[in-house]
């Protein structure tokens, strides 16, 4: 019990040093930015008809706090952070926390889903790929898996719609119909939201599938072929249980550890799809701060939080490997 004390110990403190060193880089990255918070709001400003004169720039730098040293700037923001708060939109002017709302927790339950989508095809389909001697039904699944690593997720979204729209009519694009998209929540709001969302889920999940069988297919393979599987069966265990008890046991350990890096995969792959469904969520606002806005305190919390969301998960993951299997916790802290 105090071994397992000392690696969760351990493990927590790295993820919250993770979170200080992506928060040290995103800040930084948000400073190197040509041009600080206060000209790019008075340029914009300016660009609507306002008369900005040098002194009004100094000003607002005082007012945001931007004349403080470097250092003090970031252990504040960083602080803030770890609380949920972010401050104003630089551009938008408005509080990053409010604006994001529910809009994160949508993107992130996005990921989510489509990465339990993926791994609930995967595994069963991996396992069966890597054990079935039929070869018709091995080279099915390799099709697929390789149509799927080789469509793109946007161009499968693009599909998808052009059809839907020539045979249905309706585009699919959104989360939300027109009554329920500023509606407050309730039953009649989920289900519609249900009868909207499983598109990009799918469409998020459809890369992810496919990479996620290619590899529990070469885990599994790898582990079948190895002498304890072997000396399983010369003791009489057969079948589902030996595969389950065995090969399937440690193949699908590297699978639980890459649920981070797999969430990360999808999220990136989030905006893109996004901009194609017309999406109102935290990817479409990643894009519109990155690409269109020049908001950088708006993405700077965007990817703070999804740095949380993925370092999370991985301490998540690292505790039920620890569970499941000591040689994780002895790595650590050794022992």
């Amino acid at each position: 019990m105090l071994q397992f004390s000392k690696f969760v110990a351990v493990r927590a403190s790295l993820a919250v040093l993770t979170l200080l060193l992506v928060s040290f880089i995103v800040f930084t990255l948000m400073e190197l930015v040509p041009g600080d918070c206060a000209e790019r709001y008075l340029s914009f400003k300016n660009s609507q008809g306002a008369v900005i004169t040098p002194a009004d720039i100094q000003a607002e730098r005082v007012r945001l706090g931007l004349d403080q040293p470097y250092v003090k700037r970031w252990a504040f923001w960083v602080a803030n952070a770890f609380r949920g708060e972010f401050g104003d939109s630089c551009i938008l002017r408005l509080n990053i926390s409010q604006l994001l709302g529910q809009k994160f927790w949508l993107s992130l339950g996005l990921c989510l889903s489509a990465l339990v989508l993926a791994y609930a095809i995967a595994i069963p389909v991996g396992i069966l790929a890597a054990t079935s001697k039929n070869a018709l039904l091995n080279n099915s699944l390799r099709l697929v898996s390789y149509l799927g690593l080789a469509l793109p997720n946007f161009l499968l979204a693009l599909m998808i719609m052009l059809f839907s729209t020539i045979w249905f009519g309706e585009s699919l694009t959104g989360l939300f119909s027109k009554e329920f998209r500023d509606a407050a929540w309730n039953w009649d709001r989920v289900k519609d939201f249900l009868g909207h969302a499983w598109l990009p889920i799918f469409i998020l999940g459809w890369s992810a599938t496919a990479f996620a069988i290619q590899t529990v297919r070469a885990l599994m393979s790898d582990e079948i072929g190895k002498l304890y599987v072997t000396a399983a069966a010369a003791r009489g265990v057969s079948g589902r249980r030996l595969l389950m008890r065995y090969p399937a046991r440690h193949a699908l350990a590297p699978i639980i550890n890459s649920l981070g890096f797999d969430l990360n995969r999808i999220f990136n792959e989030l905006p893109v799809v996004a901009l194609i469904l017309t999406l109102t969520e935290a990817g479409s606002l990643l894009i519109e701060a990155l690409a269109r806005s020049n908001d950088q305190q708006l993405a700077g919390a965007i990817i703070f939080l999804l740095t949380g969301s993925i370092v999370t998960i991985n301490f998540v993951t690292d505790i039920l490997l620890a569970v499941t299997d000591p040689r994780v916790r002895r790595s650590i802290v050794g022992g």
